[in-house]
């Protein structure tokens, strides 16, 4: 009797009650809560997609981006910036303007990347970027072959911080049209000690 007016009195309960539920794998890759691939694990809020075995993010803008690599006890991820285009020095994303986030969702861009932007124009060169002869994003376009696409344009980087906007990394035809990412960079390490990567962190769930 007892049951049945506590069902009565509470129909969702057990729908409150339930449990986190982690997502299964999407291919490899775990998919640790809060991330959500469906409806029926994860939080919603926290949505990333399983497409042909590789789990990605999707940006504001409709583009989507690998996730390389996801760590729950810090509540981050790394997705893998876009390609830069061969012969073109320019993004993969250049016409969505580069990686946006939605300023509402629980996502936002950490401050442990160090960017580099590539076939920029005169008119971007101020602080906090590093458009000099030293600039580490020389070193990418002499020693990578994706780099190479973009050898002998200008290029600039930068620490990502409270400085800059920790929603887009922002490409444009009249700005600069490529860029790449390094997550806890270290500039005299050599270039295949280098950490490729876009590190997102989350805002947890309550």
């Amino acid at each position: 009797m007892i049951a049945l007016v506590f069902l009565f009195l509470f129909p969702f309960a057990s729908v409150l009650a339930s449990p986190n539920i982690n997502c299964p794998k999407c291919g490899t890759m775990d998919v640790p809560y809060p991330l959500s691939t469906s409806e029926n694990c994860g939080n919603p809020n926290y949505k990333v997609y399983c497409n042909s075995y590789n789990l990605e993010f999707l940006s504001s803008v409709g583009f989507y981006y690998k996730i390389l690599s996801i760590n729950p006890s810090t509540s981050r991820l790394v997705i893998s910036p876009p390609f830069i285009q061969k012969d073109s020095c320019q993004s993969s994303d250049l016409s969505l303007g580069g990686l946006k986030i939605d300023e509402n969702s629980p996502f936002n861009i950490s401050s442990q990347n160090t960017v580099m932007l590539f076939n920029c124009s005169e008119n971007i060169l101020e602080s906090p970027l590093n458009c000099s002869s030293t600039s580490p994003c020389r070193k990418f376009e002499e020693s990578s072959r994706e780099g190479r696409n973009c050898k002998n344009t200008l290029c600039c980087s930068y620490l990502k911080d409270a400085s800059m906007t920790s929603h887009r990394i922002r490409v444009r035809v009249t700005g600069c049209t490529a860029y790449t990412s390094f997550v806890d960079f270290k500039a005299e390490a050599s270039i295949s000690a280098w950490r490729y990567g876009i590190e997102l962190q989350w805002i947890p769930p309550n």
